[in-house]
């Protein structure tokens, strides 16, 4: 079970600039461009070695740590009393603290309001197309829920080759936009009286 740890800094998406950067850190400098990843890669661990998995050992996206790993403290104070760490990000705030395993550094001409959504939304939908499910080229995807993640996902399918890509949501508003990402017909679960598996799986 999760430890409750509050007060929090919760957060995980975000763009920023590097404010200044630990003792040892040589990857990044002040000025630099950077996303936060709350799944980091310490590059040493078997699993950032291994092109089939990106949970690091030290790193990987944990809920119930709420302090910096190198010494098991929080950065963030009020009066005295330590703010919990979220996810190793703590993005709603202005300043925050991370390791360096944690931040990628971007093109500083990058937008940071718009690429800051690519530090989660985009490359999880993007990465479990293109890099889990690897439909083959003109295969049949459906993507449920057509929201930042799932339009991503969309986009992934159609880059990977598949040639139906069935979007399905509760929210028929959201049809026209999926189409820019991909896919090519849609079901709203509120028009059929079948489980929407079934006719999914019936198209």
């Amino acid at each position: 079970g999760q430890t409750p740890m509050f007060p929090r800094i919760f957060g995980h998406e975000a763009g920023g600039i590097v404010e200044s950067v630990g003792e040892g850190v040589t990857e990044l400098a002040p000025g630099d461009h950077v996303l936060p990843v709350f799944t980091g890669e310490c590059k040493e661990c078997p699993h950032c070695k291994s092109a089939e998995s990106n949970m690091c050992d030290l790193l990987r996206i944990n809920t119930d740590r709420g302090v910096m790993i190198g010494d098991g403290k929080s950065r963030f104070s009020i009066n005295g009393k330590p703010i919990y760490h979220f996810v190793g990000t703590s993005t709603f705030s202005e300043y925050t603290v991370m390791h360096v395993g944690c931040v990628a550094k971007i093109n500083p001409e990058a937008p940071l309001d718009k690429v800051c959504i690519l530090s989660c939304g985009i490359s999880t939908g993007l990465g479990a197309s293109i890099n889990v499910a690897k439909p083959p080229k003109g295969s049949t995807v459906a993507i449920f829920g057509l929201g930042a993640v799932g339009l991503a996902a969309a986009e992934g399918a159609r880059i990977a080759g598949a040639s139906r890509i069935i979007g399905v949501d509760l929210n028929a508003s959201r049809f026209e936009e999926a189409r820019k990402f991909g896919c090519t017909e849609f079901v709203n679960p509120k028009d059929h009286s079948k489980p929407v598996q079934q006719v999914v799986a019936e198209m």
